[in-house]
């Protein structure tokens, strides 16, 4: 028999443990990576490898690089973000992570998902990544993509890494990435040294990669990093004309999830709210990249929750069912919609009464999105038309301008009526507030209109007939050259024309 070599399969969690290790302190870098054994993972049924099945593994494969590849759709696009990004930080160096793996449990990991400013920049999804600007003596920057090369074959790491090609599937070799991403890639784990190395101000973005921060830790700064984390998501809030195909992408097929939905009501009527998450979840995935945010299938009461996301209650016929969901395409762009539906198909009196309040909320709120006119305007709009109906229907005493002083329609209403949306639900999130509610609407900006009514099933101030009742309605709203466009408006809003649509998919 061979002798044993020390080449063993490698433990999920010793890998990360390696990634992180290489990242913060560079004692692998690609050679040692080449050469370190591959350890064993406990209790795993093969304890070695013979020689012969070494020498079988690294033989017999054929060349399956690719060639002539087209960059992707975005990468143009990405290009003319780094040059802004460049050009606010002259003679900085930038470096935008794209995050690691994170544990879920023991040797399993949550998917991975790039962080959103990676992703802005690079049009690129891996994990690991970095994306680095370094300063030119004659200004700019030249932008470098540090990722990791495909597994090696050598040292056995594509079979025997739990992050194996063998195992997790083929990475873009790095003459592949820089085709598709139409710049520069290295190794990443030869960026560790380079960040050490790196003189003059330093900028990260914070909070994706704890290997790439420890490298800069003498020389970034949490103000420096702020600003640049600000200016980021600043950089987010008009959105190019890729970003907005791939939002109408989204939203097309958000509402073919919300079909599915209406079709198989009877189903999770005999179930539970799960059912229709599972439903809207494979429209997702079979169209796009996931979901963009945990759906709320929110039926009878707890569509008085706002983020009512365990999924777990009964659907019965006679009450509504809150549905907030979105799909994320493969670029990572998520829509967000929500509808609420009667599950029986017909609206009761009430629930109409209730439901046509927020769809001439929502009116007020989407006629008042155009350019020129303040972010807070749409908000404004419909909260005004929801603090009349509560003073009409003797819930609050009025004058309307008095519960919109004090805001005591909140108790019913809670929310803000929108946020800006793209790459994140919540997009642009850490952009200042004269630059996001307190802006002046422009051409490109994408944000949501969505009020709503939630009356809770222990609210001893309102009829009890009203008492579990909630209604939300929201759309996904491009700001145009001459006014808006809906870009979900392939899904019908108002009451009659809900029904009829139910009517129409339930046969």
């Amino acid at each position: 028999m061979g002798r044993k070599v020390h080449l063993r399969r490698q433990d999920v969690a010793e890998a990360q443990d390696q990634q992180d290790a290489r990242s913060a302190d560079g004692e692998l870098d690609a050679q040692d990576a080449q050469d370190k054994p591959i350890k064993q993972r406990k209790n795993g049924l093969y304890p070695a490898v013979s020689d012969e099945l070494a020498a079988v593994m690294k033989s017999g494969w054929a060349d399956t690089e690719r060639t002539g590849l087209t960059p992707l759709p975005q990468a143009s696009f990405a290009a003319v973000r780094r040059a802004a990004l460049s050009a606010r930080f002259p003679g900085e160096r930038i470096v935008v992570p794209a995050g690691n793996l994170r544990t879920r449990s023991n040797d399993t990991e949550y998917p991975f998902r790039a962080s959103t400013e990676y992703v802005h920049l690079t049009g690129d999804q891996t994990q690991d990544a970095v994306l680095v600007l370094e300063p030119l003596a004659g200004g700019g920057h030249e932008a470098t993509a540090y990722l990791l090369p495909r597994s090696n074959r050598e040292n056995g790491e594509f079979w025997l890494d739990g992050q194996g090609e063998l195992w997790v599937g083929r990475r873009n070799s790095l003459t592949e990435a820089e085709q598709l991403l139409g710049l520069p890639c290295k190794d990443v784990r030869k960026a560790a040294d380079t960040l050490r190395e790196a003189t003059g101000p330093v900028r990260v973005v914070r909070g994706h990669d704890a290997g790439v921060e420890a490298a800069l830790a003498d020389k970034v700064t949490a103000e420096r990093d702020a600003e640049l984390k600000v200016f980021l998501s600043e950089l987010r809030l008009i959105k190019d004309a890729f970003e907005i195909g791939e939002l109408q992408k989204a939203c097309d097929s958000t509402a073919r999830g919300f079909e599915d939905v209406v079709k198989v009501l009877d189903r999770a009527e005999a179930t539970s709210e799960r059912y229709i998450e599972g439903t809207f979840f494979l429209r997702a995935r079979v169209e796009g990249n996931d979901v963009g945010y945990g759906s709320i299938c929110a039926a009878g009461p707890h569509a008085t929750t706002l983020h009512w996301v365990r999924n777990d209650g009964p659907v019965r016929s006679g009450e509504l069912l809150l549905l907030d969901a979105g799909v994320e395409t493969d670029s990572l762009y998520t829509a967000d919609v929500t509808r609420t539906l009667p599950i029986n198909g017909t609206f009761t009196p009430l629930q109409r009464k209730i439901y046509d309040a927020v769809y001439e909320a929502q009116q007020a709120g989407i006629e008042a999105v155009k350019p020129g006119a303040a972010y807070r305007d749409f908000h404004e709009a419909s909260q005004r038309v929801l603090a009349e109906k509560l003073v009409e229907w003797g819930l609050l005493e009025g004058p309307a301008e008095r519960v919109l002083e004090l805001a005591l329609q909140r108790r019913w209403t809670l929310h803000g009526t929108g946020h800006m949306l793209g790459l994140d639900v919540h997009d642009c999130a850490q952009a200042r507030t004269e630059t996001y509610v307190d802006c002046t609407l422009e051409p490109g900006m994408v944000l949501t209109v969505e009020p709503g009514l939630y009356f809770q099933a222990d609210d001893l101030t309102v009829p009890e007939e009203y008492r579990g009742i909630g209604v939300r309605i929201e759309d996904d709203i491009l700001v145009t050259e001459d006014g808006n466009r809906n870009l979900s408006a392939e899904l019908p809003r108002q009451a009659d024309e809900v029904e009829a649509w139910m009517a129409g998919l339930r046969g």
